[in-house]
């Protein structure tokens, strides 16, 4: 197994602060996300490792324990130890086994869309919401399959893009399950060990399905949205400013002069967050829906004339 180096894949200094950490991680998410680069798995890749990385640093606990095994690594290559000799088993965490009402987010394997590393899951106890065996056997061997069952859940979109919680009542207990911001139709969100089932009353997961509801003000494309917003003519004609209404709360728009119908204004950063980093969202997309006057006054209809008359 090989040494991971999360400072170097953030392109951080070891003393780096939380916020330089979060600021790294928001560039090279936005930079290699596989939404922006479809189809090219390098990227993917790319994309998986600066998640993982920020799983580490961003954690106080985790970035300590990861500190303590770069510094034992250093020392030890400096001794000229090979890799293969380094005793990785004193730096194994064990996963906390299932129990309890401890909710995982459709898993964070999941989310990152093909798992963690070997790295990440022996050190750091694998990936929370899968069952590792003991520390006598293989970290990576899974127990046998636990039932699960399925329910769906029903969200607004502002919900998605918020984030929500649901409060279930199973078995006599009361749980709240979080479903994450930038959840889409389709996503599971995994309550380990809530019901009892099966051939053998075993304990399962419970997994929501989320379903979010259509919002008449915004059509959904991926992570971005569009809507369009009325622009009465004169603003069209003349330039000026209308008020857009995104799902963080309404903002204002400058129109140019000679705005055409139909015309899409980008909002960067106004559209849903990524599941797989909340932080980084798409755009809004604005049409312009030029609104043409019905009934006109008799001054307005000369005023149109004599600028009719002067083209």
């Amino acid at each position: 197994m090989n040494y991971k180096d999360y400072y170097k894949i953030l392109g951080v200094d070891r003393k780096a602060g939380e916020e330089e950490i979060k600021k790294a991680y928001r560039k090279l998410a936005m930079k290699y996300h596989p939404d922006r680069n479809p189809g090219d798995p390098k990227a993917e890749e790319k994309f998986k490792e600066i998640n993982e990385a920020y799983q580490v640093l961003s954690d106080a606990e985790k970035r300590a324990h990861y500190d303590r095994l770069g510094e034992s690594y250093d020392r030890y290559q400096q001794r000229g130890g090979a890799p293969g000799n380094f005793p990785w088993e004193e730096w194994f965490t064990q996963p906390a086994q299932g129990g309890g009402t401890r909710v995982d987010v459709g898993n964070l394997e999941d989310i990152l869309g093909g798992g963690f590393s070997e790295f990440f899951a022996r050190i750091f106890g694998g990936v929370p919401g899968t069952q590792g065996a003991t520390s006598r056997g293989d970290p990576f061997r899974r127990q046998s399959a636990k039932p699960s069952f399925q329910q769906p859940v029903e969200i607004s979109l502002a919900e998605a893009y918020n984030g929500t919680s649901r409060k279930l009542d199973i078995d006599g207990r009361r749980l709240e399950v979080k479903i994450p911001p930038g959840a889409r139709t389709g996503t599971k969100v995994r309550v380990a060990d809530a019901v009892t089932g099966g051939p053998q009353q075993q304990k399962g997961d419970l997994i929501l399905v989320v379903n979010v509801v259509d919002d008449p003000r915004f059509e959904v494309k991926g992570v971005d949205l569009y809507t369009e917003v009325p622009v009465d003519l004169y603003t069209a004609v003349l330039g000026g400013e209308v008020v857009v209404q995104t799902l963080a709360g309404n903002v204002v728009l400058t129109v140019p002069a000679g705005t055409q119908p139909g015309q899409t204004f980008r909002l960067s950063g106004k559209g849903m967050p990524h599941l797989k980093s909340p932080d980084t969202r798409g755009d809004l997309l604005v049409r312009a829906k030029i609104k043409i006057p019905r009934d006109l006054n008799p001054k307005q209809r000369e005023l149109f004339r004599q600028i009719a008359d002067a083209r």
